[in-house]
């Protein structure tokens, strides 16, 4: 991209765990920056982030911070999104956004690029990233969906506390020393939800991840169910969640079970996989091999194994699929946006 005209990039959320990972990334992907802005929340304005080899002050986030910016990652709530980002729109910044804001906004293209990335032309001035469960299911099914077309999809997820944030990983670790000291765990962050009560997560799996909808269903499997139907446009998709938190750092695993339209032949399944961009296949259950959330941590690619016609059903496929949460489930995917707009303008 050295031969890229250069561009004014703003990072919202720049000191949390994700908007840190966005800078690496556009740190080591040479990404063609004229200036860098990082910014924050009033609590954490001042603090000093190195970026090639130089200290950037990060900044208050403000309605006219984005002044001269020409694309804006977010990553630091939906709350702030929906506050700052007409602002930096207005000012004729192209925003990616990471948070929930405007994923389901009609007029807001939601983007795994590996799946629909025509769609990012489309943009009125934000791009949505989707939920990170979402984003490493779709790009495994996408070829899937292409070469056979699915009808139903059902999906156990089992998350990694770094989904919850900074304080939800030291909850965990300190829980932890708690149980293995032969001391009562003192539950404070999790689930995040509207409820006072909260659960041991230390050797536990928590079968509740945001808050419950009057349906049943929590928000983050509702967004599952919505963000897969749009990302694939396919409003005719049967979706089902059910999310768990688990005692995991970094990476997320999903079971999925998927109902084809066309017959299959698993080996076929398999080479398509082999093939995809950004699937990395291992699948060798002779040898013990599958995908595992120790070895997808730190790694941009999702992980696709444990391949296998159903017994019950012989047009449905077992998947098993892992990716690094804060990087393809959030911040790789972000940059990979970033770098299209950057290339296409």
């Amino acid at each position: 991209m050295s031969n890229q005209k250069l561009f004014n990039i703003a990072v919202v959320g720049a000191t949390g765990a994700v908007g840190e990972q966005i800078i690496r990334l556009l740190d080591e992907r040479n990404f063609p920056i004229q200036e860098l802005k990082l910014l924050s929340s009033a609590r954490s304005a001042g603090t000093k982030i190195k970026f090639k080899g130089r200290d950037i002050t990060v900044e208050e986030a403000a309605p006219d911070s984005f002044k001269g910016i020409d694309i804006a990652l977010f990553s630091a709530g939906g709350s702030v999104s929906a506050e700052l980002i007409p602002h930096a729109v207005e000012h004729g910044a192209v925003c990616i956004d990471n948070t929930s804001a405007f994923r389901m906004d009609p007029e807001t293209p939601l983007v795994v690029p590996e799946v629909n990335i025509d769609k990012i032309n489309e943009h009125k001035g934000v791009i949505a990233n989707p939920n990170c469960s979402t984003i490493q299911m779709v790009a495994a099914l996408k070829p899937l969906y292409d070469r056979y077309g699915i009808s139903r999809i059902i999906v156990s997820t089992y998350q990694a506390v770094s989904g919850a944030g900074a304080r939800a990983i030291d909850e965990m670790l300190r829980q932890s020393k708690e149980v293995l000291g032969g001391r009562p765990a003192e539950p404070q962050i999790l689930p995040v939800g509207a409820l006072p009560v909260k659960h041991q997560i230390a050797f536990n799996a928590i079968p509740q991840i945001d808050k419950f909808t009057d349906n049943g269903f929590t928000y983050e499997e509702m967004k599952m169910i919505n963000e897969t139907k749009k990302i694939l446009g396919d409003e005719s998709l049967e979706v089902t969640a059910t999310c768990v938190r688990i005692p995991v750092v970094y990476g997320h695993s999903e079971s999925v079970y998927v109902e084809l339209n066309q017959d299959f032949d698993v080996e076929e399944v398999k080479r398509l996989l082999a093939d995809a961009p950004g699937i990395v296949l291992q699948d060798n259950p002779s040898e013990q091999q599958y995908p595992l959330a120790t070895d997808a941590a730190g790694k941009l690619e999702t992980f696709v194994g444990r391949i296998r016609r159903d017994l019950s059903n012989p047009r449905a496929l077992n998947l098993w699929i892992v990716s690094d949460n804060l990087l393809k489930g959030a911040a790789w995917n972000a940059v990979q946006i970033a770098e299209y707009i950057a290339i296409e303008q």
